[in-house]
C-alpha cells in the first residue's frame, strides 16, 4: 500500500473549489471576532462546485473551548464580484458558519467527546480552504484523518466480520443517522456511498492501517476480514452505546441553543421561508433581535399570505373565460 493516511486527507483536502467560495472563507476568516487558524468547507455545494443555496463552513479558531455546547451557528449573506479575486463571479452568497476551537475539533474527531456529528461528518469530503499558515493546515488534516480513523474503528465493530468496505461504511451511517435528531429518507447511507465513490475508495483500508488494525484481504471484490478479537470489538461497541444513547438528547441540547445563539437566524430562516413558500417575510430590528418569540407571528402571516394566494388562484381558474363567451 503505496500510499498512508495522512497523505490520502492531505489530497483530499486540497481539492480545488470555486474561486467564491475561497474568497468567501478568507472574508469569513477576516472578519471574525476569534483568531482563526482554518476554513473547511463541505457539504453538497463542494461536490457540485455549486454556489446556489447555502455554503456550509466550519471554522477552526485558536484558544480554548468556552461555551459546553458547541459549535456556534451563524448566517452570513455576501455579494461578490470580480475585485474580490481572479475568478470571482458576480453573485449573491449565502452560508451557515458552524465555530469552533480547533482543539475541541480534533478532540472531537477523535472520539474522545460524546459527539458524533464532527468524526462522522468529516469521514465524508471536505475543503481546506483557507488557513493561517502551514502548522494550522497540518493540524487540521491531522484532526481529519482522526475522524476517518474514529469512523473505521466503529464501522469494522458494527458492520459483518467479512464484506466489502461499503459495506462497513453504510453500517456506520445507518447507525450515526439513527442516533442523530434529524429525519433522513431510508437509503441515505447508500446515496452518501454512491456520490462520493472516489472519496471512500480505499479509505477505509488505510484508516486501519494507520491505527495498527491488522485485516485480510480476500478475493477479487476486494473484500476485508477485520482481525480484532472479542474484547476489542466488545470495547468499541460500548464506547458507541453510550454515544447512542445520548445522540438525541445531545442534539436536542444543541437545537435550543441555537435557537438562542444562531447569529442571523432571523435572516437565514427568511430566506429559507421565501425559498420553500414564495412569501417574502420582512427582517426587523426586532425580529432580527428575537426570532424565537417572532416565530409564531412570522409563521402566521406566511399561512395567511399563502392562503390568499391559493384563493386568489381558485378565483382566477373559476373566472368565466370572457373572450370565449364573447366570441
Amino acid at each position: 500500500m503505496s500510499e498512508d493516511l495522512p497523505g490520502r486527507i492531505r489530497t483530499a483536502l486540497e481539492r480545488p473549489v470555486e474561486p467564491a467560495v475561497a474568497a468567501f472563507a478568507q472574508r469569513l476568516a477576516a472578519h471574525s471576532p476569534l483568531p482563526v487558524l482554518a476554513v473547511l468547507f463541505y457539504g453538497s455545494n463542494l461536490r457540485t462546485g455549486s454556489l446556489e443555496g447555502v455554503l456550509d463552513f466550519y471554522i477552526l479558531t485558536a484558544g480554548p473551548q468556552v461555551e459546553k455546547i458547541w459549535p456556534r451557528v451563524s448566517y452570513h449573506e455576501w455579494t461578490c464580484g470580480p475585485a474580490d479575486g481572479e475568478g470571482v463571479p458576480e453573485a449573491d452568497l449565502r452560508a451557515k458558519v458552524a465555530t469552533m476551537p480547533l482543539e475541541t475539533f480534533r478532540a472531537a474527531a477523535a472520539g474522545e467527546c460524546l459527539d458524533t456529528t464532527i468524526w462522522a461528518r468529516f469521514v465524508q469530503p471536505s475543503a481546506l480552504v483557507w488557513s493561517r499558515d502551514e502548522v494550522a493546515a497540518r493540524r487540521t488534516g491531522e484532526a481529519v484523518a482522526g475522524a476517518a480513523m474514529t469512523a473505521a474503528r466503529l464501522a469494522i465493530a458494527l458492520g459483518p466480520e467479512t464484506g466489502s468496505p461499503e459495506d462497513y461504511w453504510r453500517a456506520l451511517f445507518r447507525a450515526t443517522y439513527a442516533a442523530e435528531f434529524r429525519v433522513e429518507k431510508a437509503g441515505r447511507e447508500d446515496s452518501i456511498l454512491s456520490a462520493n465513490r472516489d472519496h471512500f475508495d480505499g479509505l477505509l483500508p488505510l484508516a486501519l492501517v494507520a491505527q495498527g488494525i491488522p485485516f485480510a484481504r480476500g478475493g477479487p471484490t476486494g473484500t476485508i476480514r477485520p482481525e480484532i478479537d472479542k474484547a476489542s470489538r466488545a470495547r468499541t461497541r460500548a464506547w458507541w452505546q453510550r454515544r447512542q444513547r445520548l445522540g438525541k438528547p445531545y442534539n436536542v441540547l444543541r437545537l435550543i441553543k441555537a435557537s438562542t445563539t444562531f447569529d442571523g437566524a432571523a435572516r437565514y430562516a427568511a430566506w429559507k421561508i421565501e425559498r420553500h413558500t414564495g412569501v417574502p417575510v420582512a427582517v426587523t430590528p426586532w425580529r432580527e433581535r428575537h426570532p424565537v418569540l417572532a416565530a409564531p407571528a412570522v409563521l402566521w402571516s406566511v399561512w395567511r399570505a399563502r392562503k390568499a394566494a391559493a384563493r386568489a388562484s381558485t378565483r382566477a381558474a373559476n373566472a368565466p373565460d370572457t373572450d370565449n363567451r364573447a366570441a
